[in-house]
């Protein structure tokens, strides 16, 4: 388990609430933080052609709609962390809850293109506050042995914005036009801040403690060097041009640069020390590798039902919805079995299913078609959901009170960058593996080959994440 990241903590008895109908609401007001994150990364995608019709614009313009929200949220979610820690987390949630409330208000209302990116970046400096410090704000509102069912309904609650997300905004599309899928955040985000003002707990202020500084230049250099990660794996869909491959040695740059700062500064924004706690640093490494493997899923599995199998839309759909149905079904339940029976040993468990799900998928699907990719899934998500809960427990459970937001901000940004890497290596790897450059055109027999490869590529990667966490585990035992 992860050992007092950098500290003791205080004592449990004078941290924790008692369970009450508060701490109740405090977890509601949580949950729809997360919700509303996950919401507005999906709900705008299936807008992306009436976007395009609206504004008379093509798609890469409208692409940005997407992309500003992707980058705002995953460059700034240590950051709002961190200050999090330094200024009072409730203070910054509730802020953050408004400032993607109003963007979403401008986002429904505005007719310029250029101010709907400018409202969607903004909306992601919220969804990113809401991440970081929804998953910070565990340790003060629940006991630490829930901890495990807590992590599993926030879990949840991603899983459903995710799946929801685009069924929701094609109803809304189809009955009141694009600007609802950015209204309809409104109502619920106003209750998120009712709710978080009334029940969370206030920030307490040490004693005696001196001003802590936040780190401006390590901000800007760590957003600037993920920025350029993001582009350079976005634009072009992994495709090495000269633009990619200059922006990847920018993000290689920035990395150094980031080090050699912040290694100097009196208070930095992560300190470097905590990456020699070895269970915190295999913990990211794992969330990273995951969350590439669930990328996978979404970006392989359409293409592979529609072109490979002959699946309709409507039917593509239904099967793509399974996975996500399971998540929603089993993070509650993964969340009580992590808090029942350990989170380090769930790790494992959760990424064993995940690797016996990916060989599946990799072998069954060109045998016995959509029943052996249903079994895929069918055994991979739910390994997903427990792996979820008992990592973010492991990493959470131990944390001292004042690092909170910086830490999750790291266990969410490991996630974003995963499914960041996914979306574009693990689709060039399908491409490559198919044989075509353009796979919407590709034959059936090619798309059921790229399938079979790049999850084989996909399990491979799940079996370093598992010899990472029996590394970890047997460390931790010695």
């Amino acid at each position: 388990m992860l050992k007092q990241t950098v500290g003791d903590r205080n004592d449990a008895a004078t941290e924790y609430p008692e369970p009450t109908s508060s701490l109740r609401w405090a977890l509601v007001s949580l949950s729809l933080s997360v919700l509303l994150s996950s919401l507005g990364t999906s709900i705008a995608n299936v807008g992306l052609p009436a976007l395009a019709e609206a504004f008379a614009a093509s798609f890469q313009q409208v692409q940005w709609i997407v992309l500003a929200y992707l980058l705002a949220t995953t460059t700034l979610i240590v950051s709002v962390g961190r200050l999090g820690d330094i200024i009072g987390r409730r203070r910054l949630l509730l802020t953050g809850i408004l400032v993607f409330t109003v963007s979403s208000v401008v986002c429904g209302t505005t007719s310029v293109l250029w101010l709907l990116i400018c409202a969607r970046a903004a909306q992601g400096l919220g969804a990113a506050i809401m991440l970081a410090l929804a998953m910070a704000f565990v340790g003060e509102t629940v006991p630490k042995e829930k901890t495990g069912s807590t992590m599993g309904l926030l879990g949840t609650m991603s899983a459903t914005g995710t799946a929801l997300g685009p069924s929701l905004g094609g109803v809304l599309i189809g009955a009141f036009g694009w600007r609802s899928i950015f209204l309809f955040g409104v109502p619920l985000g106003l209750l998120t801040v009712v709710l978080a003002y009334r029940y969370l707990p206030p920030d307490r202020r040490e004693p005696n403690r001196k001003p802590i500084r936040f780190d401006y230049v390590g901000t800007l250099l760590l957003a600037l060097t993920l920025a350029a990660y993001a582009l350079a794996v976005t634009i072009g869909r992994g495709n090495l041009d000269t633009l990619n491959v200059a922006l990847m040695l920018a993000a290689v740059f920035g990395v150094g640069l980031f080090v050699f700062v912040e290694a100097r500064t009196a208070s930095p924004l992560i300190r470097l020390s905590i990456f020699r706690n070895a269970a915190l640093s295999a913990s990211l490494a794992m969330s990273v590798l995951v969350a590439t493997l669930v990328m996978t899923t979404f970006v392989v599995g359409p293409f592979y039902l529609s072109r490979g199998l002959g699946l309709g839309e409507a039917a593509v759909g239904m099967i793509m919805a399974i996975g996500p149905i399971i998540s929603i079904a089993t993070g509650i339940p993964s969340g009580r079995i992590v808090d029942r029976l350990g989170a380090p040993s769930m790790v494992v468990l959760g990424l064993s299913l995940m690797a016996a799900g990916s060989f599946v998928l990799a072998a069954l699907p060109a045998t016995f078609g959509l029943a052996g990719y249903i079994a895929g899934i069918v055994v991979l998500t739910p390994g997903y959901q427990l792996f979820q809960a008992a990592n973010n427990t492991v990493v959470m459970a131990d944390v001292r009170a004042d690092q909170r937001g910086v830490i999750s901000g790291m266990l969410n940004l490991s996630r974003n960058l995963g499914l960041i890497t996914g979306s574009s290596v693990m689709g060039a790897v399908f491409a490559l593996a198919s044989t075509t450059s353009d796979v919407t055109t590709a034959h059936p027999a090619a798309l059921a080959a790229g399938m079979r490869i790049t999850f084989a590529v996909a399990a491979a990667l799940i079996v370093i994440a598992l010899v990472i966490a029996v590394a970890s585990r047997l460390r931790a035992t010695r």
